[in-house]
Parts: structure tokens; sequence; C-alpha cells
């Protein structure tokens, strides 16, 4: 995971306790579970290196935080916070390539019927279908339909497209970048009020967009 939540309010809450070398240990630690999705090495040498933590204060302060916040197994160090949010996302992205699959699938079902009409011809009914979907004639191709389903503002459906393919995103990035998006203050505030249209969205680039706080519950 390249971007998590952070509840300001929480955090401080559960870690009020903690010197300011130790908030920038557990920010630490925290960053690298993240982002390698998986607990932390039982090897406090590799954590020591992995973090930084050169100093005799410092690595005294990633002992402490390591005691107080997570749990040594015969897999590592783990947070069960973590593991929630990690699992929760790793279980979108799934759906979202299952989903994308299916539809890639039905593509070439349907593009395989075609071709076996009389005669090996297609006729004007039964243009070859390359993509994954259809309506109202648009033809709309499995990742953008994706990320078509994650979008929580369906409005303008063939001007997205035609801006996907003009921009040209990665599928990952944009459901990592909705996946934060759509909890954050803006699109939440007044029933989504504020929440753009997905042409606008694509055609700024939003999936290179960086959330203004991380949000994690600790």
């Amino acid at each position: 995971m390249h971007y998590y939540q952070h509840n300001i309010g929480d955090y401080r809450r559960d870690t009020n306790f903690l010197t300011l070398l130790e908030h920038g240990v557990y920010r630490q630690l925290l960053d690298q579970y993240y982002l390698n999705e998986k607990p932390l090495s039982c090897d406090l040498d590799k954590i020591y290196r992995l973090i930084m933590a050169k100093t005799e204060q410092e690595q005294e302060a990633t002992r402490i935080v390591l005691s107080d916040f997570f749990m040594k197994t015969e897999d590592g160090y783990i947070h069960k916070r973590c593991d929630d949010t990690i699992n929760e996302f790793q279980n979108k992205s799934e759906k979202a390539r299952e989903a994308a699959q299916v539809r890639w699938s039905n593509a070439n079902a349907m593009q395989t019927h075609s071709k076996r009409n009389a005669n090996g011809m297609l006729t004007n009914n039964h243009k070859p279908i390359t993509n994954n979907s259809i309506t109202n004639n648009q033809v709309y191709n499995a990742d953008f339909d994706t990320f078509w389903d994650m979008y929580p503002n369906k409005v303008g459906k063939s001007r997205a497209y035609e801006s996907w393919k003009k921009q040209k995103p990665s599928l990952d990035k944009c459901l990592q970048a909705l996946t934060w998006q759509k909890k954050s203050d803006q699109w939440v505030r007044e029933n989504g009020k504020y929440i753009p249209n997905p042409t606008t969205w694509l055609n700024q680039g939003r999936w290179d967009d960086e959330p203004k706080e991380y949000l994690v519950n600790f």
C-alpha cells in the first residue's frame, strides 16, 4: 500500500505518552508495515537498519514502541489495526481484478460468437467486440469499467471514457487513490456534494493526489 488513512484524534489519544523520538519511530514502523503489507521482522537488527535507528537512544525507542503497539509472533511483529486495513485493501483490489477478468471473459465470448456467423462473415449487427462492455452503442474496456464501478459520482460515462483513453491512467493507481479519497472529508461532506465529475477527476490526473493526512485508526 502506498496510501493509508490516519485519524489524528485517535492517534493522539493512544500515543500521548510517547516522546518525540518514539513518535518518529512509531510512524516509521507503520510506514514500513503498510508499504510491505506484512509483519515486521523479529530480528531487531533488521528493523534498526530498516528505519535507520543507529543510536542507542533510537534503538531503545524502537524496542519500546514495538513492545507497546505490536505483538511478537512466529511470523514477526504484527499490528492488528494495520492488518485489518491491509486485508480490506487487498480484498477490494482482488474483487476489482476478478470483475475485470469476468468482463474480459464475457467480451471474448461475445467476439467468438460473432465470428461464428454464417460463412464465417460478420454482419453489420455483429461487429467484432474487442473490449468488454457496450452501453448505448458505446464500447468500454475492462479497466475503465472497473474504475467506473468504484467511482461514486457516476455522471457523463461516455465523456469520462474519452478522457480515460486520452489520459491512459494506471488502474491500480486509480483504485488506490479512490480507496482513500472516498473516505476523505471533501467527498463525504454534504452527501458527496463536492465529489468531482469523473471526467474532471481524470482530466486533472487526480489519481496522483496524496492525502492531506494519513488516516489509520490505532
